[in-house]
């Protein structure tokens, strides 16, 4: 399917989602979701239209405000990034382990690298941090000044090998 063809069909499905589907090149689609509701468009782009397998999800810290984009593919031709906004005071998504059970390590990453909370991702193990690391910490947020020593093995940024002074030293 063109990716014309799929921003039509976004389009025509989801109303709201007009002028919110653009094709940056491509091969490339991107679309910005309201929270409220990303799970119907997500699910719709998986059972419907095709779109089978999760590359990545990727979590940006834009300063304000935290963005999740959810990369899938459709047949190796069509990378659909379905975006969607999150407040910085109570940053949180629903799993999509129920449509794509290789989600399961992003959304871990969510976790422990931004403190995104992702309602519904079973319990396990950490990753990628250690299970040790102090909670709390989030080294992928701005706002993040290091670990203040508190993590294992580190002394806070000024601390880690490759951001201080042991780098020139190496």
């Amino acid at each position: 399917m063109s990716e014309e063809k799929i921003k039509q069909e976004l389009e025509d499905k989801f109303a709201y989602l007009k002028d919110a589907v653009i094709i940056k090149r491509k091969g490339r689609i991107f679309v910005q979701v309201p929270l409220d509701k990303f799970e119907e468009v997500f699910a719709y782009a998986v059972k419907q239209m095709r779109f089978l397998a999760l590359s990545a999800i990727t979590g940006l810290d834009k300063g304000d405000s935290f963005e999740v984009i959810y990369h899938l593919n459709q047949e190796g031709k069509v990378l659909l990034n379905l975006s969607v906004g999150l407040n910085r005071e109570n940053p949180a998504v629903k799993s999509v382990t129920p449509f794509c059970p290789s989600a399961d390590i992003y959304e871990r990453e969510l976790v422990d690298l931004l403190g995104i909370k992702v309602s519904g991702l079973a319990p396990g193990h950490r990753y990628p941090l250690t299970d040790d690391w102090p909670k709390g910490e989030y080294p992928l947020r701005k706002d993040w000044k290091g670990n203040s020593g508190k993590a294992p093995g580190l002394k806070g940024v000024a601390g880690v090998p490759f951001l201080g002074k042991e780098a020139k030293n190496a």
